[in-house]
């Protein structure tokens, strides 16, 4: 399936005509690199009954529905991996 780039300036168009705005690539790729880590140490905490790393992970998995910015997706993100690498073990 090939996407012409009329066809994507009209979905981008009629998206901010709704009050819309599709997030950029960036944004999609943060999310889903932080919630894949998040789902990681959610899983290894569920495992080794490590309740903070636990919940860490569901944070991870779920913050970026509320970040509206992708600096604040990435600032929180590497904020969180550090507190479970900092957290790991106890």
């Amino acid at each position: 399936m090939n996407i012409q780039p009329s066809a994507l300036h009209d979905v981008q168009a009629l998206s901010e005509s709704m009050g819309l705005q599709l997030p950029s690539m960036a944004y999609i790729v943060g999310a889903l690199v932080f919630s894949a880590i998040g789902y990681v140490a959610w899983s290894y905490g569920r495992k080794m009954l490590h309740t903070r790393v636990k919940w860490l992970g569901m944070t991870l998995m779920l913050y970026s529905y509320v970040a509206s910015e992708t600096w604040i997706l990435y600032l929180a993100g590497v904020g969180l991996c550090v507190a479970l690498y900092v957290w790991r073990n106890e």
